[in-house]
């Protein structure tokens, strides 16, 4: 497998670079890229660590190189959140990024299954969708808004609330990937009962889990470290599938049936052509109906500023 990682100098980038240095499969290659000059160093920093990943770096204005008959392509390049800004706040600067780096994508290796790091992912998906669709090259099943991070941190909150080990919980988290989107069906989570106050209380925590971490580093940025390995959760998961492994299930938001809105996160089973089925998300509680219906028109108007914008 060839992986890329664009955007690869930044915290989220340099964090998952690391990770997947140490978790690919044995003959991968990990390609970074970023506009930054400091990359290079980056691939020759985390090229002497041993493992059978090889691992090299391109800068400047042209991906490319690092682009060129890449299986898996993991974008987290753009603007980090600061204290008071929302994920809108980041529209401007980073939708044209992911438009740029999705035209390049669209020539260099259109086959490649995409995971869209880059915020605000609800809008930046529907970005790269239409790029792609304009360029004749769009695959459904390989595009992919990365909202792991929404399920680790409702398996690490649950596990601290409930005195579990997280890494034996499951918590499905379906809609967007900010605010009030972020819907974890604690409901489904397997022996574990929850009171209606923990449920109110789990779920804001959960949806405003991005703006604790923004305002406990002071203005020195937003989630990277956490981000870095929700990516990499993702982007092994993507690579197994591809493999030929089955049975491999993770959350995404993804272009399904259209049943809410056009993109949607639930689980999708991931197989050799990237998404394999988009799995039901199952009966939801009365609470988890209410903030479904309470959240679609705001995902709704999230997807359509990116449909405008790749217009």
């Amino acid at each position: 497998m060839k992986v890329a990682v664009i955007g690869a100098a930044g915290g989220i980038g340099q964090a998952l670079a690391l990770l997947l240095k140490n978790n690919l499969p044995a003959g991968s290659d990990l390609a970074l890229y970023d506009i930054a000059p400091v990359t290079p160093g980056v691939a020759a920093d985390l090229s002497h660590i041993p493992t059978p990943v090889s691992v090299i770096g391109f800068s400047g204005v042209d991906p490319t190189p690092a682009l060129e008959g890449a299986d898996v392509v993991l974008i987290s390049a753009g603007v980090a959140r600061k204290p008071g800004m929302d994920r809108a706040d980041l529209f401007n600067v980073n939708a044209g990024i992911v438009k740029s780096l999705a035209e390049k994508i669209a020539v260099v290796c259109p086959k490649a299954c995409v995971g869209i790091i880059t915020n605000p992912v609800n809008t930046t998906v529907a970005i790269a969708a239409d790029v792609l669709k304009k360029a004749g090259v769009y695959d459904k099943r390989r595009l992919f808004g990365v909202t792991t991070l929404d399920v680790i941190r409702s398996e690490t909150f649950v596990g601290q609330l409930k005195g579990l080990d997280p890494t034996k919980l499951e918590v499905p988290v379906i809609g967007g990937h900010s605010g009030v989107t972020i819907l974890p069906l604690l409901s489904q989570v397997k022996g574990v009962e929850f009171t209606s106050e923990e449920i109110a209380s789990l779920t804001t925590r959960i949806q405003n889990a991005g703006t604790e971490v923004v305002e406990a580093k002071a203005g020195g940025g937003s989630a990277t470290l956490s981000m870095g390995q929700a990516a990499c959760r993702f982007g092994l998961s993507l690579v197994r599938a591809l493999q030929g492994e089955a049975n491999v299930v993770e959350c995404a938001y993804v272009e399904g049936s259209g049943e809410h809105t056009r993109f949607f996160a639930q689980p999708v089973k991931l197989g050799t052509a990237g998404i394999e089925e988009v799995l039901d998300y199952g009966v939801l509680s009365e609470f988890e109906r209410a903030s479904l219906d309470d959240m679609l028109e705001t995902l709704s108007g999230d997807i359509s500023k990116g449909e405008e914008f790749a217009k």
